[in-house]
């Protein structure tokens, strides 16, 4: 089972290593060009793809990028002697589908709502850059709600793998855990639960005393 978790944690990592940058660049880049063809690309891009099922997602990937043009293997298999490079091109197709979801949109709300404050108008009347004020003045004082959303997000991306990695018939611990319900094998399903709960109970942890650390007014008795 270790060996399983350590697949799907890789798969996980790699997956928030491509999707927390490009949330935040997508985010920031929406609120700069807001109302104009940018955000509105960037945003109906993201719905939609947020209103895809992951298992249709997976499957268009795989009919693009692994039949048509044979980019990419349409099976996810990984094992000890793999190089770095050839665990990335196997694990190239589920961290894509798993890359493609809300932390965009949610990264564009907090820096909105922010975009509302009266020093912001203060800013915009001084004359400063749109950019410079959403870089230096309304993201680090949205950081905290962004931190949240990034911490959950990264939260499911280790717990809701299983459909993704049946897909793929990645070895990791969603494979496993269904693997071993069609066994009824009860011992090993409540341990995959077990994993699962800690890893998200841990993960919302984090959020909260990451955005406690990142924003002082959550430490403010008042």
């Amino acid at each position: 089972m270790s060996h399983r978790l350590g697949n799907t944690l890789f798969l996980a990592g790699t997956t928030a290593i491509i999707a927390v940058p490009l949330a935040l660049i997508l985010g920031l880049v929406s609120v700069r060009y807001q109302g104009r063809w940018p955000d509105k690309v960037i945003s109906g891009v993201t719905l939609a793809t947020v209103s895809v099922p992951e298992f249709m997602l997976g499957y268009i990937a795989m009919f693009l990028f692994a039949v048509q043009f044979r980019v990419f293997p349409s099976v996810s298999t990984i094992y000890d002697g793999m190089s770095l490079g050839e665990q990335l091109q196997a694990i190239a197709l589920p961290a894509l589908v798993m890359v493609l979801g809300h932390m965009m949109r949610m990264t564009r709300a907090a820096i909105l709502n922010v975009m509302q404050s009266a020093y912001i108008e203060m800013a915009e009347l001084k004359g400063l850059r749109r950019f410079t004020i959403i870089s230096r003045d309304a993201l680090p004082n949205a950081i905290a709600p962004i931190i949240n959303v990034v911490m959950l997000n990264l939260a499911y991306l280790v717990v809701g793998v299983v459909v993704v990695e049946v897909v793929f018939v990645y070895p990791g611990m969603g494979q496993y855990l269904v693997d071993h319900v069609s066994k009824r094998d009860v011992p090993v399903v409540q341990a995959c639960g077990l994993v699962f709960a800690a890893v998200y109970i841990g993960m919302n942890m984090t959020a909260d005393i990451v955005a406690l650390l990142a924003n002082p007014r959550l430490r403010h008795p008042k």
